[in-house]
């Protein structure tokens, strides 16, 4: 493409002939199949924006080229968005001055296509900070709204809603001289408009500042709410739409406002969850999971639990689109290949270190924040039987057992219902309220849980996927009883389904093999081989996606059984397909952070085991780390040139070097002196990212209780580091730093007094600061113990200043060994202070401290002479 144009700038710009032949078929080409075609087509674009009219050839096709087809129009539009979103800054004004014109002069083009396409362009300039620098756009577009012209109107309404749901913020600010003021009042002048279309849009612009809580709207909300209720009934779904939505909005920030009208509300919305339109229908729903959060849910629904109940069980079934997307009728699909498109991306979760209040050894703590009521992964979107279900398990959370009145006969009757879609249906309900409403249905379990690993042989697959979902839902139960009648069967239907045929099942078994796990521990040990034999079997069977979801149910299986996995022949089984899949994997790949997340609880678990394949999986950790802090350096230095690392491949290696060194002590002792770990550490203890210092923090401590005298001497350094990320702000961060602290003092002895003066004003801040997380606390007091222990001179001046939260620590967590040991090491202080008056102890708090003391000191002590006490 020669493109040879001088460019002029002028009062009325107009196309040179030639160049806008060349861009139209340009455009033309660029919707053609040929994906090469397609990349030529890009590379002369991107070339083309070297010239400053270009965009204003953009702008001329969109706008006034009325003779060309609508598609190409548009795409014309769309590339000229793209470029304000990359290159707006670089516009010169008679460039951005002449867009803006043309997209306010065709704001009410014929075409629906075109206005949207306008609308979307007027709103990324917007978005692009340019409502400062376009004043009169808010004041026209609110004027055309009073057009004759639909078109106009319409075409205004369109870029209004697009502004407002990406400029709400800057909208209710003085920035822009709160333009609300005046927009909320004529929005709502068009809730009565006679086009739905613009009904639609009045509402969905208003609605976007009821969660901010905008001053504006506040200010008219009672006249909101009553034009809300009267376009309840409106014929377009759009309008109903967006009605349902303001109303679950309102439910969050206005339900003073909604009480007085809750009843009809409800039955309304009853209604809406069975609308005809599945759009509507979704919205309606989102009701109940809102409502359910509500001080007054109980109160205001529990009348309409009878009719409530069987809509959201009718909405739990599969649609058609459902099965459709689900490719529910493929029954077996292992040996296709997955759509690495469809494997969603896999974060890592940064070790947090607690304490076990038996052993004194460290764990690490999951906070499992994941909803798993999702179990239709493959299906992306939100849709009415995830809402429904999510729903009910709320719901259940409410009204607890109350709610199996109105459940029971539903299930009775879908469980064994000879359709496979109903029967589906009814296993999902049946998940749905394992939690809530546990304890009534422990009388009926007994013969449902037989019957649902029944289910797990049925012949559809999705049957088969859900049912193991539920099962995990009722792991707990099952591990509580007798091993041969429930957990036994259970778990020989899990392995064989986790080999199942279809890939989904496969995925649903393994999920819940790994809840399985975490519930029955070391249940699971005289049943190892077996498992391992399923599971390593699985290596051969399994495409990327599930193997991924493997990893997961081998670390989980380490952490459960812990060192009853240290058996030649176990990790003979074991240990060669991972090794194999470590060699396999390069360092770029992220499929290493689950297979690093397995092997770092395998090392742990395997303990000694581990020692033959630990060098090399401990130098490729190292080498991890090395080299992204070195592509960090790059990029700090030339961010033009080296893009910014991925550090969450540093944050999986520190993690599983903190494995490594738990689970081989003092065998570690060797690597760590032929490597520069330490030297790293000190670097990833500095970084500006909150995960990096966190697991850096953990494997400080512990290669501290591993291998100290490699530490020792960086102790100086460490130590203002570790006193510097004493901020609970940063939770899991402060908690590591901690836990650090403790261990390095035990080590340190009364070395550690230089570096008491660093840390212990903030621990004590921590011990004192209300709602402090439990793991935290525990961590601070344990810590502020050894401190104490170590260095009891330095540490007994503060004493009044924590002595009364550690004190009623100490009474609720007296069995904790570590604890105690620092506790009572500190007596011979405590006894000097005068106890009860100088510390201002609550009298009743003295005789149960001293209790836990003298049970503590003679543990064959009477209850007798705990009563004197």
């Amino acid at each position: 493409l020669i493109w040879d144009l001088p460019y002029k700038m002028e009062c009325q710009w107009k196309p040179d002939e030639q160049g806008l032949q060349q861009i139209l078929q340009l455009l033309k080409e660029s919707q053609s199949p040929d994906t090469s075609t397609q990349r030529s087509v890009q590379q002369k674009l991107e070339q083309l924006n070297q010239y400053p009219d270009f965009n204003n050839y953009l702008i001329f096709v969109l706008t006034k080229l009325k003779t060309e087809d609508e598609p190409t129009r548009s795409l014309s539009g769309l590339i000229l968005k793209n470029n304000v979103k990359a290159h707006y800054q670089n516009f010169p004004n008679g460039v951005s001055d002449f867009i803006k014109n043309e997209c306010l002069q065709n704001i009410g083009d014929s075409s629906p296509l075109i206005r949207a396409t306008v609308g979307i362009l007027i709103t990324t300039i917007a978005s692009k900070g340019e409502l400062q620098n376009w004043p009169e756009l808010l004041p026209k577009l609110c004027l055309l709204l009073d057009s004759e012209d639909y078109n106009t109107c319409e075409g205004a309404f369109g870029a209004l809603q697009k502004i407002c749901e990406d400029s709400a913020e800057i909208l209710d600010s003085d920035m822009l001289d709160r333009p609300l003021n005046v927009m909320i009042p004529k929005f709502l002048q068009f809730f009565k408009h006679n086009s739905p279309k613009i009904r639609s849009h009045a509402i969905a612009c208003v609605n976007q500042f009821i969660i901010s809580r905008t001053q504006a709207l506040m200010l008219h909300i009672d006249p909101f709410i009553e034009n809300l209720f009267a376009l309840a009934g409106d014929e377009e779904p759009e309008v109903r739409k967006n009605v349902c939505r303001a109303l679950v909005m309102l439910l969050e920030v206005r339900l003073d406002r909604l009480l007085p009208h809750m009843h009809n509300i409800i039955e309304y919305m009853l209604q809406r969850t069975q609308d005809q339109d599945e759009n509507v229908t979704l919205e309606a729903c989102e009701f109940w999971l809102t409502l359910a959060e509500q001080p007054v849910c109980k109160e205001v629904l529990c009348g309409h639990l009878p009719k409530l109940i069987p809509v959201l069980v009718n909405g739990m079934k599969y649609s058609e689109i459902d099965i459709i997307l689900l490719k529910g009728d493929v029954e077996e699909d292992e040996a296709i290949p997955d759509n690495e498109q469809d494997i969603r991306p896999r974060f890592h979760r940064s070790r947090t270190v607690a304490q076990q209040h038996e052993g004194g050894d460290s764990i690490e703590e999951e906070d499992d924040d994941e909803d798993d009521l999702d179990d239709d992964e493959t299906i992306s979107d939100w849709n009415l039987r995830k809402c429904s279900a999510a729903a009910l398990d709320v719901l259940a959370n409410v009204f607890r057992d109350d709610l199996l009145l109105h459940i029971l006969p539903l299930l009775k009757e879908l469980l064994f219902h000879p359709e496979w879609l109903i029967k589906e249906s009814g296993i999902l309900v049946l998940g749905a309220i394992a939690e809530g409403c546990m304890q009534g249905m422990i009388p009926y379990l007994p013969e449902l849980i037989p019957h649902l690993v029944q289910c797990l042989s049925d012949k559809k697959a999705l049957v088969r996927s859900i049912t193991c979902w539920t099962l995990s839902r009722y792991a707990h139960w099952v591990v509580s009883q007798p091993s041969d009648i429930y957990l036994k069967p259970l778990m020989t239907e899990l392995l064989k389904r986790i080999l199942d045929s279809n890939k989904r099942v496969q995925e649903a078994a393994c999920s819940a093999f790994a809840t399985l796990e975490e519930e029955a521990c070391t249940e699971l040990v005289p049943y190892l081989a077996f498992i391992l034999d399923t599971l390593v079997f699985a290596f051969s069977k399994y495409q990327h996606k599930n193997l991924l979801i493997l990893y997961d149910a081998i670390g989980t299986l380490a952490d459960s059984v812990g060192h009853h996995l240290n058996k030649p022949e176990y990790i003979q089984m074991l240990m060669p397909p991972l090794i194999q899949k470590w060699n396999q994997l390069k360092d770029e790949d992220k499929d290493l952070f689950p297979l690093l997340e397995c092997l770092s609880s395998v090392a742990t678990a395997l303990q000694s085991g581990f020692l033959p394949y630990c060098e090399p999986v401990y130098q490729r950790c190292v080498n991890l780390v090395q080299k992204t802090l070195a592509q960090a350096v790059l990029h700090q230095s030339q961010p033009e040139f080296h893009e910014a690392p991925d550090k969450d491949f540093m944050i999986v290696a520190l993690d599983l070097l903190s494995g490594l060194a738990e689970g081989l002590g003092g065998n570690i002792e060797q690597l760590v002196a032929r490597s520069n770990i330490l030297t790293l550490m000190y670097q990833c203890m500095q970084d500006k990212m909150p995960e990096v210092r966190q697991s850096s923090f953990a494997l400080l401590g512990d290669l501290t209780k591993a291998c100290f005298q490699h530490v020792k001497p960086c102790i100086a350094n460490f130590m203002p580091i570790l006193g510097s990320n004493l901020n609970p702000e940063l939770i899991s961060v402060c908690n590591n730093a901690t836990w650090a602290i403790g261990e390095i003092s035990i080590q340190m002895g009364s070395e550690m007094q230089p570096y008491v003066p660093v840390v212990l004003q903030q621990l004590v801040e921590i011990i004192n600061r209300p709602n402090t997380p439990k793991t935290l606390l525990e961590n601070t007091a344990i810590t502020i113990g050894r401190l104490g222990y170590v260095c009891p001179q330095e540490v007994a001046p503060m004493l009044q200043q924590f002595i009364r939260p550690w004190c009623v620590l100490f009474n609720l967590l007296f069995h904790s060994f570590p604890l105690s040991v620092y506790l009572l090491a500190f007596l011979p202080t405590l006894l000097s202070l005068s106890f009860s008056h100088s510390l201002n102890l609550s009298p009743n708090l003295v005789p149960v401290f001293l209790k836990r003391l003298l049970l503590f000191f003679t543990p064959c002590a009477s209850i007798e002479t705990a009563r004197i006490l």
